[in-house]
């Protein structure tokens, strides 16, 4: 059997962990069922994280050392790969979003960080943290800016946003602050590098009333769910639950204004925003 690959930590380090899984899994002859029984977890889940789409737990990277004689690489390289910049409940769901080919989310109360511009990420981060130093919101607005960079391959992953009409109207950062934020979203629609509606209030009651949603899809493993609240985030893969949140995103995608009509209420917001703040 070949010698364990190095990580490569610039890469994608869950992804050749992935990579190292499948490997040692096909050369014992396991199928990803037979591998998930010692563990306590799917077939799917192993998939999962030979896809690189989860991230392995300390305990599951020792039982796979003992199941398939890997002299504790699993070990090692998972207690490597465990620092991140994010809190728990939201790193692995970061994670998950660099390698994800689709990205649907509805956001009902403010812009997605990934369409965040510096100021208004900094002003929302201000809000989170209202007593935190300089250093530590510049590094949080640093990060918020870094996890964008997905968006700079021109066609992967493809993005498509549903803003709850409250993101247009909640002032974070300001009248100039929401220009240019609606503005930067406006820039991405019509470069063709997102896709957005808006869901106005008219669409009254619909099915996401009680928050956020993110759907991620990937080549080789099942759709992952993201749900996050105040300090709080859950990441999903029960099928069943999966395809709830499908049809939670589908529906409000339905109800909500065509992506052109979309486009025309947010440059009108824009314009208001910008017109206020030079009358002061």
């Amino acid at each position: 059997m070949p010698g364990p690959k190095k990580l490569d930590p610039s890469a994608s380090p869950r992804a050749l962990l992935g990579a190292e899984l499948r490997h040692r899994r096909e050369t014992a002859g396991l199928s990803q069922e037979d591998l998930g029984a010692p563990l306590f977890v799917s077939g799917s889940f192993i998939g999962q994280l030979e896809a690189g789409t989860r991230r392995m737990q300390a305990d599951q990277a020792a039982r796979l050392d003992e199941v398939l004689g890997a002299d504790g690489f699993f070990v090692r390289n998972c207690a490597a790969l465990k620092a991140s910049k994010y809190p728990d409940h939201f790193a692995e769901a970061t994670e998950a979003e660099r390698v994800a080919t689709t990205i649907k989310e509805y956001a009902p109360l403010l812009i997605p960080g990934l369409l965040q511009t510096e100021a208004y990420a900094r002003a929302v981060f201000r809000a989170y943290q209202p007593t935190a130093t300089e250093d530590v919101i510049e590094d949080l607005v640093a990060s918020r800016l870094e996890r964008a960079q997905i968006l700079a391959d021109p066609t992967t992953p493809m993005l498509w946003v549903v803003l709850d009409e409250a993101v247009l109207r909640r002032e974070s950062g300001g009248r100039a602050v929401m220009a240019g934020a609606l503005r930067h979203v406006l820039g991405l629609a019509r470069q063709h590098r997102v896709i957005v509606q808006v869901l106005p209030f008219s669409a009254g009651a619909h099915m996401a009333l009680q928050g956020s949603l993110k759907l991620m899809f990937f080549p080789d493993a099942p759709t992952l769910a993201y749900l996050q609240g105040p300090g709080t985030g859950r990441l999903q893969d029960d099928p069943g639950t999966v395809r709830h949140h499908e049809l939670t995103y589908d529906l409000v995608a339905a109800s909500a204004l065509p992506p052109a009509a979309s486009l025309a209420l947010m440059e009108s917001v824009a314009e208001d925003y910008a017109h206020d703040d030079q009358q002061f």
